[in-house]
């Protein structure tokens, strides 16, 4: 069976990432060199146009990704990580802390160079100048007033599962006692 008919046969004639059914081709996922069935998937149009050229990215249509970052194929799963690293929104940084990938399929989904850090992306620092990544905790080292709120966010406090702003360095995003709220850097230490 050819490299194309094992892919239509795997992918149920869907596309394996949105699910379409409509204008559908076969894939290869670029940056992989291996010719087999793992460099490949099943997409539609829509999803290949999108894939090839970031600025046609429509966030809503990568939504579909909550369901196919679970595939059980490798090729799928690489352009999932690869979609949801390109997508500028808070949801897919949601996604990508659930997502797991082994190293070696990890290390094919960087080959673009997507998720990976350029001399233009910010970095973000903890108090002690510690590098802080979107999905670690931190602790609050003083009590800090919740704008807009009565809210005080206490010392000593965890913050699970922070989000990176990307726009600004000094910025991260996460929940205190159920709330979701900006927090300077300055004020927090990565534990």
């Amino acid at each position: 069976m050819s490299l194309i008919k094992e892919i239509e046969h795997r992918s149920n004639n869907r596309c394996e990432l949105c699910g379409n059914a409509e204008h559908l081709n076969t894939y290869r996922v670029p940056d992989i060199k291996e010719n087999h069935l793992n460099s490949a998937l099943h997409a539609c149009s829509t999803c290949i146009e999108q894939m090839d050229d970031s600025d046609k990215i429509d966030v809503n249509h990568w939504r579909c990704l909550n369901d196919s970052m679970w595939s059980e194929h490798d090729a799928v799963k690489i352009m999932a990580w690869r979609m949801l690293n390109r997508i500028k929104a808070d949801w897919p940084q949601d996604l990508l802390g659930m997502m797991y990938l082994e190293d070696e399929i990890l290390d094919l989904a960087k080959a673009s160079g997507d998720g990976e850090d350029d001399e233009n992306t910010t970095v973000h620092r903890d108090v002690n100048g510690v590098i802080l990544e979107t999905g670690d905790s931190v602790v609050l080292i003083k009590d800090l007033k919740v704008k807009g709120s009565s809210m005080v966010a206490k010392q000593g406090t965890a913050v699970r599962n922070i989000r990176l702003d990307r726009d600004n360095e000094s910025y991260i995003e996460g929940k205190v006692d159920g709330q979701q709220i900006v927090i300077i850097t300055q004020y927090v230490k990565k534990t």
